[in-house]
């Protein structure tokens, strides 16, 4: 397996500011960048959507870790299907290509888990990406994300472009998004149960009947999962990042309860929608690859997103 020596690497991280992003960031210097060597953008001074500023920011780099995204929860893709689809799309091809163009020696595509199709066999092998259409709330934003998949592979065959793609499952973690507006089931719960108690509520309101099932890799596992394919991963397939085990949004609402202690009742909103049905990553290709295996387990980065939480809430 072939080492990537960060120590003198000149390293775009993209969202480089936000909550995954800071962690690849400590993992990166774990494995031997420099500070001054890494640049983050800030979406203020450098809108990707714009080309030159996707030129701009790619002059000068050895590797691109594109992680910035404009992402949410089930409410958030209802709401601005059009904006998820033109962001996200126009922000990774223009900067794929600018980096193609400065010269960049690797892009590493940090995908997501809505680009498969509604109805895949679970565990989810990347092989069956394109195996059907992905579930409709998220598949403005997951097909957005897909072609850049298709732009790497592209790129690598005409150009040879060293392009990787990661498709990291549902991610949580301390300094999550817990804004109602746009958070993801994790956040969204935590927060959901704090406010219940600071309220003295005696029930809980939860959307959907609790039966479907979802896959969640802590942020600081997922930043070394990032960082190890970005120092060993040089091939045109994309790799699932994962724990490789499930939990029902059920059982994971009782276990937040458990957690928070709070001892009012579940109420499920069985009129509103569930999302896919099922999600779980088969990762073998990961620990094949690159050596890649989750360690935080699950209760432990629960309790530490919660703590987090209870100690930051208006943040």
């Amino acid at each position: 397996m072939n080492t990537l020596d960060l120590q003198n690497q000149r390293i775009l991280v993209t969202g480089g500011a936000g909550f995954l992003g800071k962690q690849v960031i400590d993992q990166l210097l774990k494995a031997g960048a420099k500070s001054e060597n890494i640049s983050v953008p800030r979406s203020h001074n450098c809108d990707l959507r714009n080309l030159e500023a996707c030129q701009q920011a790619a002059k000068g780099q050895d590797i691109i870790i594109h992680l910035a995204a404009h992402v949410g929860g089930i409410g958030l893709n209802q709401v601005k299907p059009a904006e998820l689809f033109y962001d996200n799309l126009m922000m990774g091809t223009q900067l794929i290509h600018s980096a193609y163009q400065a010269g960049v020696k690797k892009f590493v595509c940090v995908g997501t888990i809505c680009a498969y199709p509604k109805f895949t066999p679970v565990p989810f092998q990347e092989d069956d990406l394109w195996n059907g259409y992905p579930e409709e709330t998220n598949a403005p934003y997951g097909i957005a994300k897909k072609a850049l998949l298709v732009q790497l592979q592209a790129y690598r065959q005409q150009y040879g472009f060293n392009g990787i793609y990661l498709l990291p499952v549902n991610l949580y973690g301390p300094e999550d998004n817990f804004n109602p507006k746009s958070s993801h089931v994790i956040p969204a719960l935590v927060r959901k149960v704090y406010e219940a108690q600071q309220r003295g509520d005696k029930q809980l309101p939860v959307w959907g009947d609790g039966s479907p099932s979802r896959e969640f890799l802590y942020s600081t596992d997922a930043a070394r999962g990032i960082v190890m394919a970005t120092q060993h991963y040089d091939e045109p397939d994309p790799v699932n990042l994962g724990t490789n085990s499930e939990v029902t949004i059920r059982d994971l609402v009782e276990l937040i309860c458990e957690l928070m202690e709070f001892q009012g009742e579940i109420v499920w909103e069985t009129d509103k929608p569930n999302g896919q049905p099922r999600r779980c990553l088969d990762t073998n290709r990961a620990k094949e690859r690159f050596g890649f295996v989750a360690e935080v387990e699950f209760r432990q980065g629960l309790k530490n997103t919660i703590d987090w939480y209870r100690q930051n809430p208006d943040l």
